[in-house]
């Protein structure tokens, strides 16, 4: 039997993502869009919430185009706020638009967003190594910088607890436990 981190439980959606995503380190830039727009979704709300409407929100946010998210009008951020397979809160709504355009700027300035958020752990994932999960932070001095930097280029539901959650989802750091099957792998 395979020994995983404790988190996702025995929630077979948890354990897909767990085992086949989380911290696996990602250099896509659409799918580092995706999840910057899915953790500020997420504030206030469990990760299984979010990872269960993905495909809604998926489909909604047209597969996550930034340059299609960034013309967004007042229209379409109202249809998104009746979408009952999102989260409808129009804060965050209206804050996918607003990062979409930050992200289309950062990838002007860098090249990519892969190029802008790796310089911050120069390149390479930062291994920790973790035996239970009350070590593992809510947030770090790394993960604050990142917050204030994403703040200053515009973007919005980037405080440093989410990007915390996200450095870890992306695999820019390995908070799998060092009993935990992934950690090698990751």
């Amino acid at each position: 039997m395979k020994v995983r981190c404790p988190w996702p439980g025995d929630d077979p959606d948890y354990i897909a993502y767990h085992d086949l995503e989380w911290g696996l380190p990602c250099h896509d830039d659409r799918r580092l869009f995706e999840f910057l727009i899915l953790e500020g979704a997420q504030a206030g709300l469990a990760w299984i919430t979010i990872l269960r409407k993905r495909a809604n929100y998926n489909k909604a946010f047209d597969a996550f185009d930034p340059e299609k998210i960034a013309r967004y009008d007042e229209r379409k951020m109202e249809a998104l706020a009746q979408d009952a397979g999102i989260i409808r809160n129009r804060l965050k709504i209206k804050s996918a638009v607003q990062n979409a355009r930050a992200f289309l700027k950062v990838q002007e300035e860098f090249g990519s967003f892969d190029s802008y958020i790796w310089n911050f752990v120069d390149g390479r994932p930062i291994k920790n190594a973790w035996k239970t999960m009350d070590e593992v932070p809510a947030q770090t001095p790394l993960a604050q910088t990142l917050s204030k930097d994403l703040k200053k280029r515009g973007f919005n539901f980037v405080g440093p607890t989410i990007c915390y959650a996200y450095m870890q989802s992306m695999g820019m750091v390995n908070d799998h436990l060092v009993d935990c099957f992934r950690y090698s792998e990751v």
